[in-house]
This record gives C-alpha cells, sequence and structure tokens, in this order.
C-alpha cells in the first residue's frame, strides 16, 4: 500500500492546470462535476507523455471526487484517449464500412508494412502508433486517418508514402 501511495503523490498537474481544471468543474452544477471528464482527460493526456496510466487515472478520479472505474470506462470507450504509451505520431485510421467500400483495408495493409508494426503496435523508432477507429465522420472522403486534429482523406499509397516520409523527417 505503501507504494502506491508513494506513486499517486507524485502525479500532480501544475499549478497552472490545476487552475484551469478548477474553473472548468466550476462551469458544472454541484454533484455535477463529473461532466468535465472529457476535457480534464485530455490535460491529463498532454501533461503526462501522451498516454493515461492506471495512476493517472486514479489521480483524475480524486479530483473530480468520483470512482476509478467512472474514469476508467470513459477512457477506455473513446479512441482519442491513450491507455498504453504511444508513439510521437499517433495515426488513427479509420476501418468502418464507407472506408473499407474504397479501399481502406488496402491502405492499412501498406501502412502495417511500411511501419513494421500492425494495428496497436508502435513502430521500433518509437515514432509511430498506429490505432483503428470507428468512423472518423468522413465517409466521403475514405479511405482516410487522423492524425491529431487534421484528416488525411481520399489516400493512395502514394500519399500515405509521402506521409509517412514527412513525419519520418520531423520526429526523427
Amino acid at each position: 500500500m505503501h507504494n502506491m501511495e508513494t506513486a499517486e503523490s507524485n502525479i500532480q498537474f501544475k499549478p497552472e492546470t490545476l487552475k484551469e481544471i478548477d474553473r472548468i468543474i466550476k462551469q458544472f452544477p454541484e454533484g455535477k462535476q463529473k461532466s468535465a471528464i472529457l476535457r480534464i482527460l485530455h490535460m491529463a493526456q498532454e501533461e503526462f507523455g501522451n498516454w493515461l496510466s492506471v495512476d493517472v487515472m486514479d489521480y483524475v478520479s480524486r479530483l473530480l471526487h468520483i470512482q476509478p472505474i467512472e474514469v476508467y470506462e470513459v477512457a477506455s470507450f473513446y479512441s482519442m484517449y491513450n491507455l498504453n504509451p504511444v508513439g510521437k505520431v499517433v495515426i488513427e485510421f479509420c476501418h468502418t464500412g464507407p472506408c473499407c467500400l474504397v479501399g481502406a483495408e488496402k491502405i492499412l495493409k501498406h501502412i502495417q508494412t511500411s511501419l513494421n508494426i500492425k494495428t496497436g503496435e508502435t513502430s521500433s523508432d518509437g515514432i509511430f502508433t498506429l490505432k483503428a477507429a470507428e468512423c472518423l465522420g468522413a465517409c466521403g472522403y475514405g479511405p482516410m486517418l487522423q492524425i491529431g486534429e487534421t484528416y488525411y482523406e481520399n489516400l493512395t499509397e502514394e500519399k500515405v508514402d509521402n506521409l509517412l516520409l514527412t513525419l519520418r523527417t520531423k520526429h526523427s
């Protein structure tokens, strides 16, 4: 138990982040602070290495005065939260019906071969993590993927090769 307490005490938002979290929580009525969870999880992921460890999620639950399982449920539901360490570039690839109808499976296999990883893995150089995503809302522009807030649409193998080269150069 002592080790767990020590781990918990090492996790803390920067003072300016805590101030912003307090402001966000106060936007919701008393007893409804859980409504701030999505924004706070984004902040936690950004501040603690681009992923949400169990210790970080437990910390968020304490800040919101909710049960840890309530945080785990939300964090595991949305693909934008990383529950394991990830590369510098997280590629979320749409693999739902409309994209598959226009060649997403072929493009996905090309990405996997190019990076020598499977979906859910990180490249050996630590740059790329490939994640499957449910519909990203660009059904008319598939095959497509998302990196951060940027969509890459109407993908071809050539477009993917150019994108991966650009990103590898930028993050090496």
